[in-house]
């Protein structure tokens, strides 16, 4: 049988004949219809290849149009007219897709464009890919991703042995430094890949003088040049191939500023930032300008203001009275309104006051009336001394920053109390738990503890520090073999190695937005690789996400990627050298500042093999794990949130070309395959809330696994951020979710049982208590819990002296309502509308609010 060497694609272009793409298209047919027959599938795919044969050879050139037709009868010869029609339908909507694609994009579309939905190219259109100066795209997905590879890779260019010493002795050649006129290229010799824009050189020389200033550069830069053109670029090919290949596979994807900026005028990759702040008002004016220039260059900021003297102190030098913390954050958030982040969006803040300040009270309350620091997410941060009065009911002192003195006492289980009354009514305040961030900080000898956090929480940084984060996406890695999935533990490893050294080459690209943080960035060169799709991941295997099955899941995965990522780290460092401040970290005497490390009880990793090797070689990054908001990176990977559980199954999606039904896609697989009524299906569990519980005909197995964010007990939430934070070595962004009908009681115990568990922080919120539009799923009608899964948590909540919260199970969930959207009519509370689109369809996730509808985020680094 001789078969066709190319085909020709809608566009035009001969691509290379491949069967395996008549295979993939009728095994979706065959899914759609219920039939599972490899035998019967192989001898369809064997009669169109024979029909090919027979019509085109090996000399012709069939259509895509073409070969599908052959499908179509080859079907309805062998009498299958259900698949047949099923691969009608699917043609058809395939064609109306591409012709939407292609609207959004405004041109033909290429491979990679194919290989994202609707929704991804709408969110990359509308907020990621470039435009000219009239306003129209220049550039799609594969250039983007190109775009930001090039940039990547350029620091893996610069550390090539041949031409960087990690010793450092050579003389430094900073001042011929010239940007050279020709062009460089990725690529095969004689076949360019992608091409340096003049922003890649520029962030390229200045890697090079620092490199070289230091001593580490073995050519001056005319000959580096020279070399680059001639031989560099195209060795470092592989290296500008993995990093396109990982995110264009979506196994990884870059915080949103490293997509929005690499390769461009602003060059800012960094998504978060601390600023510090001193107690006049010079350094808050300091501090007001520098948030200004990050928010300008695409990120968020977090300040601690204690240092601020209270509300009412003296002010000895214009003889008035200081009007405290909370007024000067006010200036902070009118500065974020009017200036647009990298021009694309509102930036975000994190504002943290310590719990013994004066105006602590004040603060608690600052977010609760409407329209108050909209800009902001705010913190208490819990002290050690606190906890002691807490636990032995002892007045607090509440002490003045400037002097020292005590201004008052308080008692600590009001105030805890106080805190968690204000939580349970409006979100905030977050928690961070001081000794919890520093009990096993590295950098607590060199640079003391950290008292700060990124805008979102979890990333406890110190002034004038800045990380740079990307998450891996879990459900890329689950495979299927004989109909039974399974995680390819292989895969995985691979991709941390390389998104490793991607964010680790970030650090040295990066175009700072002020010469402090880089500085500091410098130092300490800390990553955060982080998680997405962990929901869907535990859809795909089958596993309840609040089953001991499903907590171990969690665990595992992120002992397997922290592990890998700091092994890489290790090479990293043998290549490069480790970071400056290694010799006086606590890495230097062996330690692995993780809690799992510490307690090794489950450890599936060689820990102690691994920290042998870090003492001996050194570590090129302080950290290398962090867990955060992913809002609009899931959405473009398609999958869901970071660690969260999918806030609804099903969902009513507004965009500008109408409304529609969102299913979640391994939902949407698992009905397939079982031959129930999809569409039925979407309207009833629309109906629902978005959740599976309390539809009677729904298979118990399916109720068990696909369960959603109010589904799961709110100390189950807290329970997955345990396991996953066991092993980070930054902090964990997790969204509590508490259902409605919850009692402020339910807040403090959340608070107390996620301090005893060691969480770095906690972000609780409870339904009804923000958004405007609310799904109201079954645990909201029921005020009870549909399913209390067999899981340990209770116990370690009672093994920590928490008494466990009342029976809050359900049994027999009531029928479910006829098809409707409940809303609430209120009061305008924060985030009732989307500030890009104008939808209600809003989440409250990951200490962040989301839209469901254009993936915008309050979170800037999502």
């Amino acid at each position: 049988m001789e078969l066709p060497s190319q085909v020709i694609k809608r566009d035009g272009r001969h691509v290379a004949f491949d069967e395996g793409k008549i295979r993939a298209a009728l095994s979706r047919a065959f899914a759609a219809t219920g039939i599972r027959d490899e035998s019967l599938l192989q001898s369809v795919v064997s009669l169109v290849l024979e029909k090919i044969s027979a019509r085109y050879g090996a000399e012709s050139t069939p259509s895509v149009e073409e070969i599908q037709d052959l499908v179509e009868q080859a079907l309805v010869e062998l009498n299958l007219y259900s698949v047949a029609k099923a691969y009608v339908v699917y043609r058809k909507e395939h064609e109306r897709i591409r012709e939407e694609k292609k609207k959004i994009l405004g041109r033909e579309l290429d491979e990679v464009d194919k290989r994202f939905s609707v929704n991804a190219l709408r969110l990359l259109a509308s907020r990621y890919l470039l435009r000219d100066a009239t306003g129209a795209l220049s550039e799609g997905p594969k250039q983007m991703f190109q775009r930001v590879a090039a940039l990547v890779a350029l620091t893996d260019l610069v550390y090539d042995p041949e031409v960087y010493d990690v010793k450092g002795v050579h003389s430094s050649n900073e001042s011929d430094m010239e940007i050279p006129s020709v062009e460089l290229s990725f690529g095969k010799p004689g076949a360019p890949e992608y091409t340096l824009n003049r922003y890649h050189v520029e962030r390229l020389a200045e890697l090079f003088r620092r490199l070289s200033s230091a001593g580490h550069m073995k050519l001056r830069w005319p000959e580096f040049i020279k070399w680059a053109g001639e031989k560099g670029l195209s060795r470092h090919n592989a290296d500008f191939r993995a990093y396109y290949e990982l995110m264009v596979e979506r196994e990884f994807l870059p915080n949103s500023p490293t997509l929005f900026n690499a390769g461009t005028r602003l060059g800012q990759l960094s998504a978060c930032f601390v600023l510090p702040i001193e107690d006049s008002i010079e350094s808050i004016m300091d501090a007001a300008k520098e948030a200004a220039v990050i928010f300008k260059s695409g990120g968020g900021v977090g300040i601690n203001y204690s240092p601020l003297r209270p509300e009412g102190d003296s002010v000895a030098s214009t003889g008035g009275v200081a009007s405290g913390p909370v007024s000067f954050m006010r200036i902070i958030d009118t500065l974020t309104d009017v200036v647009k982040q990298g021009g694309k969006r509102r930036g975000a803040n994190m504002g943290i006051l310590e719990v013994s300040h004066p105006d602590i009270e004040r603060f608690i309350h600052s977010k609760t009336a409407p329209g108050n620091l909209e800009n902001f997410n705010i913190s208490v941060m819990v002290l050690p001394d606190f906890w002691e009065c807490y636990n032995y009911d002892r007045p607090y002192p509440l002490v003045n920053p400037r002097d020292g003195s005590v201004w008052k006492e308080v008692n600590a289980k009001e105030l805890l109390g106080e805190m968690a009354r204000a939580a349970w009514a409006s979100g905030d305040p977050g928690l961070v738990f001081f000794d919890n961030i520093n009990r096993y900080n590295p950098l607590l000898t060199p640079l003391g503890p950290i008292r700060c956090t990124n805008p979102c929480g979890e990333e406890p940084l110190y002034p004038y520090e800045s990380c740079n984060l990307g998450s891996l996406n879990l459900r890329a890695f689950v495979k299927e073999h004989e109909e039974k999935r399974y995680i390819d533990w292989d895969a995985l490893e691979k991709a941390t190695r390389i998104a490793t050294r991607f964010l680790d080459n970030v650090i040295d690209v990066n175009r700072y937005p002020i010469t402090e943080i880089e500085r500091t960035t410098l130092e300490t060169r800390r990553i955060g690789l982080g998680l997405m799709g962990l929901a869907d991941t535990l859809y795909a295997l089958g596993i309840p996400y609040n089953s001991e099955e499903g907590f171990s899941i969690m665990s595992r995965l992120a002992q397997f990627v922290s592990y890998h990522s700091l092994s890489e780290s290790v090479n990293l460092a043998s290549e490069r050298g480790p970071f400056p401040l290694f010799e006086k970290s606590s890495y230097a005497r062996g330690d692995i500042p993780l809690d799992g490390y510490h307690q090794g009880n489950d450890w599936s990793l060689d820990w102690n093999a691994l920290s042998r090797n870090i003492k001996k070689v050194g570590l090129r990054n302080s950290h290398t794990m962090t867990v955060a908001p992913t809002g609009s990176i899931s959405m473009i990977a398609e999958v869901s949130s970071g660690l969260e559980p999918q806030y609804a199954l099903v969902f009513e999606k507004h965009v500008t070309v109408g409304r529609f039904y969102y299913i979640d896609p391994e939902l949407e697989s698992e009905l397939k395959r079982r031959n129930l009524d999809v569409e039925a299906a979407v309207q009833r569990i629309a109906a629902n809330g978005g959740s599976l519980q309390g539809l009677e005909d729904v298979p118990d197995d399916l109720k068990n696994v696909f369960l959603t964010a109010y589904d799961i007990p709110w100390w189950d939430h807290v329970r997955a951020q345990f396991e996953v934070q066991k092993w980070v070595g930054a902090a964990v962004s997790k969204t509590i979710n508490m259902p409605a009908w919850v009692e402020p009681e339910d807040v403090l115990k959340a608070y107390t049982f996620a301090y005893r568990l060691g969480l770095k922080g906690i972000t609780v919120y409870r339904d009804t208590s923000k958004s405007g539009q609310v799904l109201v799923a079954p645990v909201g009608r029921l005020k009870g819990y549909p399913l209390l899964p067999k899981n340990r948590t209770l116990d370690m909540m009672v093994e920590r002296g928490i008494a466990p919260p009342a029976e809050k199970a359900k049994s027999t969930p009531p029928k479910v309502p006829t098809l409707q959207l409940v809303t609430r009519e209120e009061e305008r509370i924060e985030f009732s509308r989307c500030p890009s689109c104008g939808s209600t369809n809003l989440a409250n996730q990951e200490g962040c609010v989301k839209c469901l509808d254009c993936g915008w985020s309050n979170c800037i680094l999502a």
